[in-house]
């Protein structure tokens, strides 16, 4: 359920409500929107509490929440969440962002050079694996550490926010040293002390969806990191893995629709693993612009036949450049124009 407070509650009201809840076993989440402020209740809530807290001072209603997911659902907040990001970014809202960048970190020279690339043509966010999950044992599994140092010199030389993934909860303190934004890929979706660790860093954290995982799953395993008082959550949909064979993944271009309609988290779409082929990256970046998406998150590497994890993916650096003029362009068209970069 979730508690609609009044407009003259007072901090005593709010205290007396969280112990209530807390003798309850249940937790209170307090969630700040632009005219009202509501409690989230996590828990096993009995018709009787319900009513007791709709008597409680400082409290306008009481609502049930019909989703399982609490947090994220559009029931709980009516407003988009906006995740800020350093250098004066902010995904989600009425703009629209791009991340971009190579698959992994393979040398300073590769990152450098497409970071100043995707800079020039308008990417707000650079990306770059430093740990890489890979089916094969003995696929390069990228730099570790020197990686993550690499990406956040690019950091400081081109002033833009990264991103970067983390693979256990190992690794979670030594990621977000150097990363603005902590990717979840998709094979972690459902690794729940990861999520749980990851959100009480407090960073953002993107998460994908899983390559089986339902929308009903993908915004129930957002619920562990909001879970641990961190909102900042960007969900991403990179594909799921359906009979068709013709594509890596199935890009699932209604989940995105879907999905802003039940949850006020932002949504970014990934047409690089959602397709596997660099030449429908461009088609299905604007089929995700057309039904909603807040942004893009592109492969790019100046030497995709050379590249160390998703050559065939990844754009060639003037082929992103074009990418982001069409893009720019059909953002504005459907309202949400592509976020000015800082000067």
């Amino acid at each position: 359920m979730i508690i609609i407070m009044s407009n003259d509650f007072t901090p005593d009201n709010l205290s007396d409500i969280n112990k209530r809840l807390d003798d309850g076993g249940l937790q209170g989440k307090q969630i700040e929107g632009t005219e009202k402020t509501v409690i989230a209740v996590v828990g096993n809530v009995y018709p009787e509490l319900r009513d007791e807290m709709s008597r409680m001072p400082g409290v306008s209603s009481v609502v049930r929440i019909s989703k399982p997911y609490k947090l994220s659902s559009r029931e709980t907040k009516q407003e988009d969440t906006i995740v800020d990001l350093p250098f004066n970014v902010s995904v989600g809202g009425n703009q629209f962002v791009v991340m971009a960048g190579p698959c992994s970190i393979e040398s300073r020279e590769q990152l450098f050079e497409t970071a100043a690339s995707v800079k020039a043509a308008g990417a707000h966010v650079l990306r770059g694996g430093a740990f890489k999950p890979r089916s094969s044992p003995y696929s390069f599994r990228g730099l570790g550490e020197e990686g993550l140092k690499l990406l956040f010199e690019a950091r400081e030389e081109f002033n833009m926010p990264v991103i970067t993934e983390v693979l256990s909860v190992r690794d979670v303190d030594l990621v977000a040293q150097y990363s603005d934004v902590l990717q979840i890929g998709a094979r972690n979706m459902q690794n729940f002390i990861l999520l749980d660790e990851v959100g009480k860093t407090g960073k953002p954290v993107m998460l994908k969806r899983a390559l089986s995982g339902s929308i009903e799953e993908w915004l129930l395993a957002s619920e562990y990191i909001l879970s641990q008082d961190n909102p900042n959550v960007i969900l991403c949909e990179r594909g799921i893995r359906t009979f068709e064979k013709a594509t890596r993944n199935t890009l699932d271009l209604g989940a995105i629709a879907l999905v802003k309609q039940l949850s006020h988290l932002p949504v970014i779409s990934d047409p690089s693993h959602g397709t596997g082929l660099w030449d429908l990256v461009e088609p299905m970046s604007l089929a995700s612009i057309a039904v909603g998406a807040d942004g893009l998150m592109i492969e790019v590497h100046p030497n995709p036949e050379l590249a160390l994890s998703d050559g065939p993916q990844s754009l060639k650096l003037d082929t992103f450049n074009n990418l982001m003029g069409v893009a720019s362009n059909l953002a504005k068209v459907v309202g949400k124009p592509m976020a000015e970069l800082p000067s």
